[in-house]
């Protein structure tokens, strides 16, 4: 195959003209609010209920607010460089379709086949958590699911599928298939009420703060420190699938930006707050081990009767996580499909509801079979690597984007041009290469995978290639 069919690449003209083709069009029908709603959903979930608890106790102590600030940094840069994507190239895609504006087809694919882990991975393993806050909250009833039922397939264990899991992927593949409008308004009021819970526990558990577990403030040294943010990274995966809805939206210009960093400082605050008071009310060793820190901090403190609002908290929260991160891969797919590299079928829109079905359906019956059937509690590092390898492509991406002469004038830009888009490269690259070398592994396996797809299917049936 010649060099440069490889990385042909699409005008932004050629990009949003496709996207007006008459039976692959979506509904333009939100706002900046509904965006920093479905930012917000898409973040703050498994991350703020379960990671503070692993990282201050492994990597950080109390300097995890630290590390919070840091992973925080890098989104917001990267954020930044979103946003100049977004209201430059308003089109479904995110990264992907980014990457095929300024680098070209082959590594437009790589991206979003990096994005496809990251958006499937975490919405499988989100179920899963979601169903053990759930059997937990039912047990507190007496009420009991079958053994066999409640867990990923483990004859040794007596477990054979997480029911739960899979039922809360087919329900969010019924509501996505409603309607995007509709699925934002529920998403909009499920992060409500999450938000209330986390600030429930903050106003409850500041009162119990004590200065002196914040000594030593960090008893694993710098390391620990950038460790324990390449970790909390996870905790911020999310606020790229709002650039995914970039062709839903109404006046993307204006409203892709507000929502992206809107969602991005609300979840950053929440996170600072609830560390340093988790941090505050419970000695980070006491911390070490507990898959339930939060809740955990709250007994320790003696205020059980929050207990249960935090569990109702954490199904909700985990709830708009998997809606939102779902949505962000079948609008990914949807821009794949359109472009040729994925079958022609996961692009048509249904004329009623103005969503890709039977895309949604596929991705989240595998989805649901992942979540059913496999324990992926230990890959949040592989979650990581594929959205830092998408932050750290559009950042350089900016650079591309700026000398194209077809780039809308009254589009959003970086501040502090080449500055900041330069850090938010330096910065996500660093904390790539602190994850541990199993992570690279599985990710360079899942590229060769994708690699091969590509090159049997991709690139023969490629829209671009074929015109």
């Amino acid at each position: 195959m010649e060099r440069h069919k490889l990385f042909r690449r699409k005008s932004i003209s050629e990009l949003i003209a496709h996207s007006e083709k008459p039976g692959s069009t979506l509904k333009k029908s939100l706002g900046a609010f509904d965006l920093t709603m479905l930012g917000v959903g898409a973040v703050v979930g498994a991350g703020i209920f379960v990671l503070p608890g692993k990282v201050a106790s492994e990597y950080t102590g109390p300097s995890i607010i630290i590390s919070f600030i840091i992973a925080g940094i890098a989104c917001a840069l990267a954020a930044l460089c979103y946003s100049e994507f977004a209201s430059s190239v308003p089109v479904a895609g995110s990264a992907y379709t980014y990457s095929y504006a300024v680098f070209g087809e082959l590594i437009a694919w790589v991206l979003g086949w990096a994005l496809l882990l990251e958006y499937g991975l975490a919405s499988a393993s989100v179920a899963s958590g979601w169903s053990s806050y759930l059997q937990g909250l039912l047990a507190g009833f007496n009420i009991h699911l079958p053994h066999a039922l409640s867990g990923a397939f483990n004859p040794a264990k007596g477990t054979f599928i997480d029911l739960p899991a899979v039922l809360i992927v087919l329900i969010i593949a019924f509501l996505l298939t409603w309607g995007i409008r509709e699925s934002a308004k529920v998403n909009a009021v499920m992060v409500l009420v999450k938000i209330a819970v986390v600030v429930l526990f903050i106003v409850v558990g500041i009162w119990y703060v004590k200065p002196v577990n914040w000594t030593p403030f960090a008893p694993f040294g710098f390391h620990g420190i950038v460790t324990g943010a390449a970790t909390v990274f996870f905790a911020y995966i999310g606020f790229d699938a709002v650039s995914t809805a970039a062709e839903e939206v109404k006046n993307p210009k204006r409203n892709m930006p507000i929502g992206i960093i809107a969602s991005l400082l609300i979840c950053t605050l929440l996170y600072i707050i609830l560390s340093s008071v988790l941090t505050g009310i419970v000695p980070y060793t006491k911390l070490l081990g507990v898959g339930n820190p939060v809740a955990f901090g709250l007994e320790f403190i003696h205020q059980n009767w929050v207990a249960g609002f935090l569990s109702l908290g954490a199904i909700v929260g985990m709830t708009t996580v998997i809606l939102v991160m779902t949505y962000g891969g079948t609008r990914l797919v949807y821009a794949m499909s359109r472009d040729g590299l994925l079958p022609k079928g996961l692009s048509k829109v249904n004329k009623k509801t103005k969503t890709p079905v039977v895309n949604t359906w596929v991705f989240c019956i595998i989805i649901a079979f992942f979540g059913g059937f496999i324990s992926l509690d230990k890959l949040a590092e592989m979650v990581n690597i594929g959205t830092l390898f998408a932050f750290t492509m559009v950042s350089l991406g900016i650079f591309f984007l700026r000398h194209m002469k077809e780039k809308p004038k009254s589009a959003f830009k970086v501040p502090l041009y080449p500055i900041l888009p330069a850090a938010s490269f330096v910065l996500c690259l660093y904390l790539i290469f602190n994850l541990q070398w199993i992570t690279w592994l599985s990710f360079g396996i899942w590229l060769v995978i994708g690699l091969i797809i590509y090159g049997f299917y991709g690139s023969r049936n490629s829209t671009l290639r074929n015109e």
